[in-house]
């Protein structure tokens, strides 16, 4: 039986023995000033961890702080080095284990997801066949949403964005709220009116209002046909959730779990009744690993899910999850992950199709294009 510890390297065969661990971090501006209801950003920072065991290197990303490459350099390469790469339930426990006294929410976990899709991709390289296939394919597509439209963009440019994301064929698009309350019933108005009727709009409040007046804004939003309301209080408060759920206009889903680490927060979200729709993100909570945890709690409770940001990188886990919504097709990930690499997941009538011929996640580093981006580390290989 495997409790989770890696066997001994001696009894693992050479081709399947984790030889090299790299990582890098890569900081890439945004392409325009963005904020959304409690914080303003000019920069996204992606952590790339390369595994390589038997000849074939597998890649996995993260979008946190470059300190989650110094925690896969030191504690998590050292846990990983001669593991089995076919091994991976036993090397996501090791990892987890090592970071107990170091702190495993947050940095921590957004390090072990890296190397954790980094190992699905690597595993399924070897075994010659994709990710999709190692997992199971429940569906063909996988539905995506338009999300952007930041609270920093004028009236006119968020207008723009959403319509162009319809124009491309998709069905939803999102927009930031929160940031001067007084000004969203207009810009959600603005929004509506740039999409058209059939679409559905979304809107996000990043946590930024209180419970009162997150109800007082979903009657004004829910005029607009807004039928998703995601974090419209702080994912830490659970009970005005759940407040907004059971109070909601009918038709509006609530939404949250974008900033969950693990199971246990995962189950108390949905044993608290809180939201409609679970929010996870495999750059957050483990991985691939992580995301299959959390997206089988709420299949137990019943409800659906949907993958947080990094497209491209959920396109493939989703693509083996029955009860899914949809993934973010987020305005700064897709950007960036179009820039760094080559075989993405293709984008057809609003849904991401995996390519499940090709080996791997299917990708290819773009490392050339990448470099100018890098952040040099005392750490980085």
């Amino acid at each position: 039986m495997n409790d989770g510890r890696p066997a001994p390297a001696a009894t693992v065969p050479a081709t399947r023995r984790i030889a090299r661990i790299e990582v890098g971090a890569y900081r890439i501006p945004t392409d325009a000033p963005e904020a959304d209801g409690t914080i303003a950003w000019d920069a996204t920072t992606m952590v790339l961890a390369q595994v390589s065991a038997g000849g074939h290197t597998g890649l996995g990303w993260t979008y946190a702080h470059a300190a989650a490459g110094a925690v896969i350099a030191d504690p998590l390469r050292d846990v990983l080095l001669n593991h089995d790469a076919d091994d991976i339930a036993g090397a996501w426990h090791a990892m987890n284990r090592s970071l107990r006294n170091i702190g495993r929410p947050g940095v921590g976990l957004m390090a072990v997801s890296a190397l954790d899709v980094a190992l699905w991709d690597l595993k399924a390289r070897l075994h010659g066949t994709s990710v999709v296939r190692l997992m199971g394919r429940a569906r063909e597509a996988v539905p995506v949403y338009g999300s952007g439209g930041f609270t920093s963009y004028s009236v006119g440019r968020l207008q723009e964005q959403l319509a162009g994301w319809v124009e491309q064929g998709m069905a939803r698009v999102k927009m930031k709220v929160g940031t001067h309350p007084h000004d969203d019933p207009a810009r959600v108005h603005a929004a509506r009116e740039a999409i058209g009727t059939a679409p559905e709009l979304m809107v996000d409040g990043n946590g930024a209002y209180a419970r009162k007046q997150a109800l007082a804004l979903a009657e004004c939003y829910a005029d607009e046909g807004v039928g998703w309301f995601e974090e419209p209080v702080s994912s830490d408060d659970l009970e005005g959730l759940r407040l907004l759920r059971d109070r909601a206009p009918a038709g509006m889903a609530i939404a949250a779990g974008e900033y969950g680490w693990d199971a246990w927060y995962f189950r108390r979200m949905l044993g608290a009744g809180a939201v409609d729709v679970l929010q996870i993100d495999g750059t957050r909570c483990g991985g691939f690993t992580g995301f299959l945890h959390a997206a089988a709690l709420a299949h137990g409770f019943g409800i659906p899910v949907s993958a947080h940001c990094a497209p491209h990188l959920h396109a493939h886990v989703c693509s083996a999850v029955g009860h899914l919504k949809h993934v973010e097709y987020f305005h700064d990930h897709a950007r960036i992950e179009s820039m760094f690499f080559d075989g993405l997941p293709s984008l057809r009538d609003g849904a991401l199709v995996v390519d499940a011929d090709a080996p791997g996640l299917g990708l290819t580093f773009k490392a050339p294009d990448a470099r100018r981006y890098r952040i040099e580390e005392s750490w980085q290989t």
